[in-house]
């Protein structure tokens, strides 16, 4: 099964292709010009801006890191209407934790009222959840995540230099 380069989702049916890059949609494919313009970035550039990162202090509770990529999935329902997301927090490992309880915690208060999507949606995402709680990016090294992440934000960076 494909992954978009952008957002990472799976990609059932569809998607664009752009630059050997595939994106589940046009909007990924319109933010995903980030990952054309960062093939421009030299590697060892782009590994030290993740090492740096990995290493410093948590950008939201200034916390001892590793900070890396954690992950949260969430859903929520309306009778025939169920949206369901996965949410990537570049933090430290706390307050990863964090973001997936209050995740867990939205989907378990609103995300079965939708059927069928809801009713299938959200044991899914409160079993990511519990799995990216107990287990997540290993603290000695970044995560591929965390590169792809940083990667796209120093494209975007490029991308809005020459405009």
């Amino acid at each position: 099964m494909a992954k978009c380069d952008y957002c990472g989702t799976n990609i059932l049916f569809g998607g664009t292709q752009a630059y050997g890059y595939r994106f589940c949609n046009r909007r990924c494919q319109q933010n995903g010009y980030s990952l054309i313009a960062a093939k421009e970035i030299p590697e060892d550039h782009l590994r030290e801006q993740v090492r740096l990162l990995h290493q410093s202090a948590c950008p939201r509770c200034n916390g001892q890191g590793p900070v890396d990529a954690h992950t949260s999935h969430r859903v929520w329902s309306a009778f025939v209407l169920t949206s369901w997301s996965s949410r990537p927090h570049i933090c430290c490992r706390k307050c990863g934790r964090i973001e997936q309880l209050k995740d867990s915690l939205l989907s378990l208060l609103l995300g079965w009222w939708g059927f069928p999507w809801g009713l299938i949606m959200t044991p899914i995402q409160l079993v990511r959840n519990v799995m990216g709680f107990w287990g997540g990016p290993i603290a000695t090294k970044p995560s591929d995540e965390l590169r792809r992440l940083i990667q796209i934000n120093i494209g975007a960076k490029i991308l809005q230099s020459r405009q």
